[in-house]
């Protein structure tokens, strides 16, 4: 696949980020140089601006299925949005004073829970999931409330691309007057989305996972919602979010929605078959992983393997030099190795949760980039488990993967 450099990188990380198409960097060109112009002037430069943003808005929401364009309000990504919709649905209902979120949500809505409940006083209910990553209905509909000001459940998970329920758990929300929001950061692009036909008030994305630029995203706020600005100053996106708007970065977003609602039928089929495979095959010559949520529905990109014995830092790193990118399923904090919430919220076993490795592949991916990593995985697991002090199975088969050249690197 070629990507840039390193030129023969296998880049299995598109749940980080993706590529910039280069169809949206072209249509993003024009607004550097030729139509420069700031969308709120009155002249005809900034009328160029402001018809390319309004384009872009249509874009963006004919893929996710708004009932109109301005239910759209452009921000700089997920992280915005989510916060900006949290905040909102507080300040709208002040009398409401709890949140319902899950175990397994992105640090951009648990840390604001954190700091909301220990700051500003706000009950937090985290809802558990159980092993495959499903939610635990039972424990929502109890926390369910007329105390909630709103529930904030994600799409689709960013480490094992597990599903939610999101249009059912949100006519529950609906029941008690709870705002819903969803950070479908991971879904967009991925699964057809319909917000029209759904209770969901608040949907959140960013351009930079599907195809488009870094440093923008959008906030879906459905038609007649009290919304309360998070960034204050001009009128700019109908005074709900001021600054002036980062033209370049709205017309590369529209054009990325643009062709992965294009894309996404076919791409589904494609995509989700590299993935079965390289699961499959991976799960076939590497003893002692499993597939995490394999049995929930998942996106069509996304499987997170926990292999046993081993430190998954350990295996990014060898996996790296040998031209292979992917992620933990865990993260690094001030110099100690700590387990992934997530795999530690789906009980994921002691001996592997701290082995998980998230493989994410998108539209870029080839036959030959699985055929490459399949290569190249399971001699690094048997490398990294020969030397590893956790590995009670150190066998002689695992000793002849380990051997010098084995693992490519």
């Amino acid at each position: 696949m070629s990507i840039g450099a390193p030129p023969d990188l296998v880049y299995l990380d598109a749940n980080a980020t993706t590529r910039t198409d280069p169809r949206v960097v072209e249509a993003m060109l024009p607004y550097f140089t030729s139509y420069f112009g700031n969308p709120s002037s009155k002249y005809a430069l900034g009328g160029h601006a402001a018809l390319a943003v309004k384009r872009a808005r249509a874009q963006l929401a004919e893929l996710i299925g708004a009932a109109q364009p301005h239910e759209l309000i452009f921000t700089s990504g997920g992280t915005e949005s989510i916060n900006s919709a949290i905040l909102s649905a507080l300040e709208a209902a002040p009398r409401r004073r709890e949140i319902i979120t899950t175990a397994v949500e992105h640090p951009a809505v648990l840390a604001l829970c954190a700091w909301l409940e220990k700051n500003k006083g706000i009950r937090v209910h985290v809802i558990p999931v159980d092993r495959q990553g499903r939610l635990d209905i039972l424990a929502y509909r109890e926390a369910l409330s007329d105390r909630v000001a709103i529930v904030s459940m994600m799409w689709a998970n960013n480490e094992t691309g597990v599903i939610n329920p999101i249009a059912d758990l949100a006519e529950l929300a609906k029941e008690v007057g709870a705002l819903f929001h969803t950070d479908a950061v991971q879904a967009v692009g991925k699964c057809p989305i319909a917000l029209q036909a759904t209770a969901i008030d608040m949907l959140s994305l960013s351009g930079h996972k599907l195809h488009g630029p870094k440093g923008i995203g959008a906030l879906y706020v459905r038609n007649g919602l009290r919304f309360r600005p998070q960034i204050k100053g001009g009128q700019q996106e109908r005074g709900r979010r001021a600054g002036t708007e980062n033209v370049t970065g709205i017309v590369g977003l529209g054009m990325a929605a643009e062709l992965a609602g294009r894309a996404m039928a076919d791409e589904d089929i494609r995509v989700r078959g590299l993935r079965d495979r390289l699961e499959r095959e991976i799960l076939a010559r590497v003893a002692d992983c499993v597939a995490v949520g394999a049995r929930a529905d998942r996106l069509p990109n996304t499987s997170n393997i926990a292999f046993s014995f081993i430190d998954s830092e350990a295996i990014v790193t060898l996996l790296d030099r040998a031209g292979i990118a992917v992620s933990m399923g865990s993260a690094c904090s001030t110099g100690s190795f700590e387990p992934s919430h997530v795999l530690q919220a789906m009980q994921v076993p002691d001996d592997a949760v701290r082995g998980g490795i998230r493989f994410s592949l998108s539209r870029d991916n080839t036959d030959a980039d699985i055929d490459r990593a399949l290569d190249i995985v399971p001699g690094v697991v048997a490398k990294l488990r020969a030397i590893s002090p956790f590995n009670p199975k150190d066998t002689p088969k695992e000793r002849a993967q380990a051997a010098p050249g084995h693992a490519h690197g």
